[in-house]
């Protein structure tokens, strides 16, 4: 008997060391939205080492085109989200006081605000699954899954991330949190 779909929106993927060799090795992406139709999700520790206003040929915002450029996933690589957070965002949609958007109206907007606490990364391109297809990279233990925070995309350094979540998750994780990307290196 099948089990009931359980969502997985707003946990966070994390490489589980069966996916060496491929681009999300050592990845961790934030699962954006999830349903029997399939996932979308961002990668959080893959950056372009270029800023938004390298990048992006829109007149934007200072503050905005000052950022970085995350690799959000393989997918669409010219396409673009962003994920913002402030002390307070009542229809956050992703986990609370975290906001997925794709619009670069809402970019300009955002740039536009002031708000101390107000924190953005931007991506390009997205990570994404059809239907059933996480479902079956999960049975095959490709990836393991953490509860979220906005510290996660916004506190830890990128470079940092898959070794601090894998840490926070205690274990065994913990234990390959130190390992060589090539086991053959020890």
């Amino acid at each position: 008997m099948d089990k009931p779909f359980k969502s997985l929106k707003g946990k966070l993927l994390i490489d589980s060391g069966n996916l060496a060799g491929s681009f999300f090795s050592r990845t961790v992406v934030l699962l954006c939205q999830h349903s029997t139709e399939g996932a979308f999700g961002l990668t959080l520790n893959r950056s372009t080492e270029k800023t938004v206003g390298e990048m992006i040929i829109e007149d934007l915002p200072e503050r905005i085109c000052e950022q970085d450029l995350f690799i959000g996933g393989p997918v669409q690589g010219q396409s673009m989200s962003f994920l913002h957070s402030d002390d307070y965002l009542p229809d956050a949609n992703v986990i609370p006081n975290l906001n997925l958007e794709h619009s670069l109206d809402g970019l300009v907007e955002l740039g536009e605000s002031f708000s101390v606490s107000q924190q953005v990364r931007i991506f390009a391109g997205y990570a994404g699954w059809g239907a059933g297809q996480l479902e079956d990279e999960m049975k095959r233990n490709a990836w393991v899954t953490h509860p979220a925070c906005v510290d996660h995309v916004f506190a830890i350094p990128p470079g940092q991330l898959w070794r601090a979540v894998m840490i926070e998750m205690g274990g065994v994780h913990k234990l390959m949190a130190d390992a060589p990307e090539d086991i053959s290196w020890n």
